[in-house]
């Protein structure tokens, strides 16, 4: 087997991992398909026969790549997503598979997701590659062109943000996410009756423009025309997980990791009495959203 031959078969041997990193540090799986594309790219020209550690040396490539690509989504001014659109494009099977989309994001956390991507590029770097994937920090640091010490100080500010704020003593938190939950499983099911068993006869949702697309905020009153909403948003629910939202358990949805879309529920005695759908940038910004435990 010639040289190139050798290192083509490595390369799809690492493959998956290679793929895994760049999908979490990137939150988008047609990103990280461009990003393990570029990668091989440049492995194919690069010489390796000094190399010791192919794998390592892969992952260092690949890391390098998303840095790069986050850096230059920093500078890169996004357009806001129209959430209406994002609906007609998923339901028509458009923009790639948005069940593996969905299948990827719930595998990682889309609460992860979220939060990965409020963080600096090198704060991410340094905490997917150190906490997630367990590479030594005097590894990561000449990616970053810093030191270990520092790198470190990176990726625990990076967990320090992914965690949170602890939410204050609460025994009914497990029940509320519960709750939650099973609100997300029934959407995503399409299953009215059991959305109707979670809202209270009189729950009040209340939208804003930019989740509704309208030009005034909506109010929906009572359990039917509320789960009916939730049924026309069948589409959004695959790219939403639960999260915790301002201290409380909510959701986020997050398509290619980029947060657009949150809802807060108030819930008591076990039912949704009041649910609130944020869209609003100036909003989101405003939120503290942290990955929940367990």
């Amino acid at each position: 087997m010639d040289e190139r031959a050798w290192l083509t078969e490595r390369f799809e041997d690492h493959r998956p991992h290679l793929h895994a990193v760049a999908y979490r540090m990137l939150g988008s799986l047609a990103e990280a398909d461009d990003a393990v594309q570029e990668a091989w790219l440049r492995v194919d020209r690069a010489d390796t026969s000094s190399v010791e550690n192919l794998g390592g040396w892969l992952t260092t490539v690949v890391a390098r790549v998303c840095l790069n690509l986050l850096r230059s989504r920093r500078h890169r001014r996004e357009e806001p997503i129209d959430l209406r659109e994002f609906d007609s494009v998923i339901a028509h099977g458009a923009g790639g598979d948005p069940e593996q989309d969905a299948l990827m994001a719930d595998s990682v956390g889309v609460a992860l997701l979220v939060v990965l991507d409020t963080l600096q590029p090198a704060e991410r770097l340094a905490f997917v590659l150190h906490d997630m994937f367990a590479m030594p920090f005097d590894e990561i640091a000449p990616m970053l062109e810093k030191s270990p010490a520092a790198t470190r100080q990176l990726a625990s500010r990076a967990r320090r943000r992914v965690t949170g704020t602890a939410p204050a003593p609460d025994a009914d938190l497990t029940d509320r996410r519960h709750v939650v939950e099973a609100f997300l499983a029934a959407t995503r099911g399409g299953d009215f009756e059991a959305l109707i068993t979670l809202l209270h006869p009189d729950v009040v949702l209340r939208a804003d423009k930019v989740a509704v697309g309208a030009p005034e905020p909506v109010v929906i009153r009572g359990a039917h025309p509320v789960a009916k909403g939730a049924m026309a948003a069948m589409n959004r629910a695959l790219f939403t997980g639960p999260a915790l939202v301002d201290g409380a358990v909510g959701l986020a949805m997050a398509p290619g990791g980029r947060l657009r879309l949150v809802l807060t529920f108030t819930i008591i005695e076990g039912a949704v009495t009041e649910i609130e759908v944020v869209a609003e940038p100036h909003r989101l910004g405003r939120l503290d959203l942290a990955v929940l435990n367990g």
